[in-house]
Parts: C-alpha cells; structure tokens; sequence
C-alpha cells in the first residue's frame, strides 16, 4: 500500500503535506530498497523548500534483523537538506518514540548516527532496520540493540541516513548537514509534538562517530537555532587518511575499499584520478560494493590490497595533488563546537588508531572546544561501543539535564564498565538486549 503524495511548498521549514495517519493501518508495509522505493525520490519544487522542510512522511515498523518486531512508534521522513556545496539534496531520517509515549514539547531528541560504513543502500537504516529488511551484515542492524536501550530513557530518536541518497561514506561536512536538517525535521515533525528549543544530543560510534564529528563542527554556523547541548564521539575515525594506508591489505581492507568508492562519489576529481591509475579488475570489485553490505564486504575482500590494480605505486597515487587535498578535506577537527563533546577510544583498537583520534581531540581543543576524552585499555573497536554505551548515555542524559559538565581532561582507564554504574549500566543492557529479542515476531 502506498501512502507517499508529492509535497506541495510554501517555503516554510516544516511545511509538510504528506503526513499520514496514525493509525495501524496506514503503516508502510512494503519493504524495499531505497534505489527502488519511490518513498525516496524527491518531489517537484522541493529545491524551494527550507532546510529540515519534511517533504513526505510515512509510518514503519521496526525489526530486529528485519524479522523481530519491536514496540516502538516509528516514523520516516523525507526533508529536505544540501551537500557540501550548498545544492540542494534531499535526506531520510527514522525517528522513534517509545512504545506508549505521549509526545509533549518537554521531550529531549537524540540524533543517533549508525555506522553505515557501506555505499550499499541497504545498509542506510532507514530500509536496515525496518520489519522485512534484507540486510544481513549491516551495521545498524547490531546497532538497533544499543538504539532500543537508549530509547528507555523517554527520549526521542532521530536515525538519519547521513550518506546521503547515494552513499557517499567518508565525504566531510555533508553527513553532519543532513544529519542537522534531519534534527529540524523532526522538531517539526507535527506526530512528535516537539518544542523547537528542546534540547539535543547527538551520539555515534566508528563511521557514526566520525558523522557525529561533523554535525557537530558544523551545528554553531548551519543550524544556529538548534539547541545542541552535547555531542558523543565513539571511536570517531580521527584520521581517514591514515586509516586507509593502515587498513588496505589487511583482514579489514575492505573498510578503505568502501571509503574510496564512497569519495569517488563525492569528488570527480577523484573518479578522474582513479579511473587513470586503477585497472578494470580493480574497477570492478570497486562498482561491486553497490551490492554488498558491511560484513559481506570485509569477507570477501580480505587482505585486498588496491595497489595491485594500480599502474603506478599507491603511495604515488595517494601524493597526487587531487588527494591530498581530499585527504585533508575529510579530516574531522577542524572548528570547536560551543558546546561540549565526550570521546570514547580504545587503546587497542586494531581499526581506528588511538593516535589518530588522540589527533582529533588535540585539534578540537587547540580551536577552543571542550572535551572529555576517555581511553579505554581493555576494549578493541567492536566491544567499546556496549561496553562505553551506559557511561555515555549517562553523559548525555546529563548535558539533557543542564547538569556541571566535567572537567576538559584525558583520562585512560583500564574499562569503562568498571564502576557500579558501569556494571548497572551493562546490566540495563543486557536486559534491553533480552527484550528486544523476545519482541513482538512477525
């Protein structure tokens, strides 16, 4: 059953035909991929709109690995937003409320950034997390747990698809644009019934945290009327550049593979360049990635070392003018946002390199920012995000609630689930986890 209508504009943010209904029966049922769901295309005239406009809405379910249907209220909405140069885009959030929950203006809003770390559609959460999904191996569908344990705080949820319609993972700045105009749709989203001063919080982990990074540099000047309180970086990447010299060749090469697919989207120059040095087979396995989710690519691309497509050396290729630039361009801490930031990093991370967000949070405070930095000595890159989730969220919920922010410090500890409200936290987890699996089944 098809519920979508063209939007009709009269240039207002939140000016929004559209909207179904409530009930039961007007939720979307037909499940299918982004590129095939005509949910997803933009309307006539929605360059016209304002930024965070929604232009369309529909009600969803959500589903645990597509196939365990969980109590939540669960919307999607298509808004408008702009790529890094300012043209016209448009984006996808889901936004959820807890079952039960009877919106008030009082609600705080948490934007949450999955880690997509795919260009394949199906692993955007607004198709990953839906009942009927077919997207095994994406990320977000792990991540649903640790979104379901923060949506038992009474917070609203905003899930953006912050690659944009055509996965541009790894491009700088654009994910933190759609994310913020995914927050202002939202506000204005009518079923939510949300202030517009509500307080925000944005929160992500790995390729999330590194999209939280730069909705947050880009909040103060983009959307100044947010009321963006804190912002939560796990393991945010740091030094993209780095992470790809590190990684090609190795049992997660497929993580810089998908980065360089990603930027080939984002930058001609770039497509240009490889398309010069990198030959067909190379070209192929790189066109592959459209159809493969996160975990399907690292399986089939380990050790996969792009230089051997390559006709002249990839240091060589990496020193090009072109690159370097770009390079620089996707580094995140560049601008200190006003308000204040935690980052969480294990010390023994074999994916996203200590040193390299030791580097983001330097430059971050070198520009005026306040940041809580915590290492953790124990975790490694996949164990630090549930194991850190209950601190964090204790963190947010205290920016939420105007409490004394801590002290702008470093701290390494040996596990940040090693504290009574550490073991409390996980144990929350663990229940949350429980009862998600025993959700209502499809």
């Amino acid at each position: 059953m098809s519920i979508e209508r063209d939007a009709a504009f009269t240039g207002g943010r939140g000016t929004a035909a559209d909207t179904s209904s409530d009930s039961d029966d007007a939720v979307e049922r037909l499940t299918t991929t982004p590129n095939k769901d005509p949910f997803y295309r933009s309307p006539a005239g929605f360059e016209k709109a304002e930024l965070g406009a929604v232009l369309r809405s529909r009600r969803v379910e959500i589903a645990l690995f597509g196939t365990i249907r969980q109590r939540v209220s669960a919307w999607q909405l298509l808004y408008r937003t702009s790529d890094m140069q300012g043209e016209p885009r448009t984006g996808v959030t889901t936004v959820l409320l807890p079952a039960g929950a009877v919106p008030g203006p009082s609600r705080p809003l948490l934007s949450y950034q999955c880690a997509i770390d795919a260009v394949s559609d199906r692993c955007f959460p607004s198709y990953a997390l839906r009942d009927g999904a077919h997207a095994h191996g994406a990320v977000p569908q792990f991540e649903l747990l640790i979104i379901l344990y923060a949506l038992r705080r009474g917070w609203a949820l905003s899930l953006p698809d912050h690659e944009g319609m055509d996965g541009r993972w790894g491009a700088p700045v654009e994910p933190g644009y759609c994310t913020l105009d995914g927050i202002r749709a939202a506000l204005s989203f009518a079923p939510l019934e949300l202030d517009d001063s509500a307080p925000v919080a944005l929160w992500g982990y790995s390729g999330g945290g590194l999209a939280t990074s730069w909705a947050a540099e880009a909040a103060d000047e983009y959307a100044p009327e947010l009321n963006v309180v804190g912002a939560a970086l796990g393991s945010p990447v740091g030094d993209p550049a780095s992470a790809f010299s590190r990684l090609n060749g190795t049992i997660f090469a497929a993580l810089p593979t998908m980065v360089v697919e990603g930027l080939r989207r984002t930058y001609p120059d770039l497509d240009r360049t490889i398309r010069d040095h990198v030959a067909q087979p190379g070209m192929t396995i790189l066109s592959s990635l459209e159809r493969k989710t996160t975990v399907h690519a690292v399986l089939t691309l380990l050790m996969h070392d792009l230089e051997r497509y390559t006709d002249i050396p990839l240091a060589d290729v990496m020193a090009t003018p072109e690159l370097v630039q770009i390079f620089q361009d996707i580094q995140p801490g560049k601008s200190a946002p006003s308000f204040p930031l935690l980052v969480v990093q294990a010390v023994h991370d074999p994916i996203i390199a200590v040193d390299d967000v030791d580097g983001q949070v330097e430059r971050y405070r070198t520009a005026g920012a306040h940041v809580t930095y915590v290492r953790d000595r124990l975790s490694e890159h996949l164990s630090l995000h549930p194991i850190a989730a209950p601190a964090t969220l204790n963190w947010l919920a205290d920016r939420i609630a105007d409490r004394p922010v801590p002290p702008n410090t470093t701290e390494t500890v040996w596990s940040s689930a090693l504290s009574v409200s550490g073991v409390r936290g996980l144990l929350g987890l663990t229940v949350s986890t429980g009862r998600a699996l025993l959700g209502r089944v499809r």
